[in-house]
């Protein structure tokens, strides 16, 4: 500590002036927080979410009257349907690329286009309801585009695309996430697909519960009211009031246990 009672006031002037001036060579010589990369971002969202609590737990939520069911089983990723149908059990099952029918318990033979349909419903309803787990799976390739502000909150805004190999038949479509930049939580997202005539939609989410460590939400689901908007601009057009609700997508029963 610096002795003053010793010191003249011009002394005292001098020495406060020389040690202002050290500290502000040291401020100056400090460099910048390094801004994060999508990657870094994506990263502390899935561990706010959840972390390895999705690899080392089961989880099962009820969606429209059927039950998903996601487990891990010798390392590998089983998801499942389940629901009645005219008075008999159905369970999809999609262990990795393989895709299975039981009904009542045994096994039925479905024809490979129909397979395919039934694959990727299951897959979808179970990657919207990890999110944003998913989002470090090998297929996926995250950019960042900047910040932009909804509503009253700034967040990392991240484009997400997929390589065609192992990207799945939708491998084409573009999504967007949107992640609060303090929480680092997804709020929104919005993907643009190509199926069945093409589209845009946006999802608020809402109603978050963290179950058993594993957060999640319910949507807003919305589509532009004009055709043709590009799928970037989709944000600000939510912001403006120009997008339309579609329906709204919540999960009940939802319960997570040890593998």
């Amino acid at each position: 500590m610096v002795d003053f009672t010793n010191m003249n006031k011009t002394q005292r002037m001098k020495r406060v002036f020389l040690i202002g001036i050290f500290f502000l060579a040291l401020a100056c010589n400090e460099k910048p927080p390094k801004p994060l990369t999508a990657q870094e971002i994506v990263d502390k969202s899935i561990e706010e979410s959840g972390g390895l609590n999705y690899e080392k737990n089961a989880t099962s939520f009820v969606f429209r009257d059927k039950k998903y069911v996601s487990e891990n089983v010798q390392g590998k990723k089983v998801l499942k349907r389940i629901f009645e149908l005219d008075s008999t059990q159905i369970m999809d099952v999609k262990n990795g690329n393989d895709f299975e029918r039981y009904m009542n318990d045994s096994l039925v033979a479905v024809p490979d286009t129909m397979a395919v349909k039934y694959a990727n419903s299951v897959n979808s309803v179970h990657y919207f309801a990890r999110l944003p787990y998913g989002l470090n799976d090998g297929a996926v390739n995250k950019e960042l585009l900047g910040k932009e502000i909804i509503g009253d909150k700034e967040y990392y805004k991240i484009k997400v695309t997929f390589n065609q190999q192992g990207g799945g038949d939708d491998f084409d479509d573009i999504y967007l996430y949107w992640i609060d930049i303090e929480t680092f939580k997804p709020e929104y997202l919005a993907y643009d697909f190509q199926v069945n005539g093409g589209g845009q939609r946006f999802r608020k989410a809402y109603n978050e519960r963290y179950v058993n460590g594993i957060r999640f939400v319910d949507y807003e689901n919305y589509k532009p009211k004009n055709e043709g908007t590009d799928i970037l601009q989709i944000g600000l057009l939510f912001d403006k009031g120009e997008l339309e609700l579609l329906s709204k997508i919540e999960l009940t029963d939802i319960t997570v246990t040890p593998n």
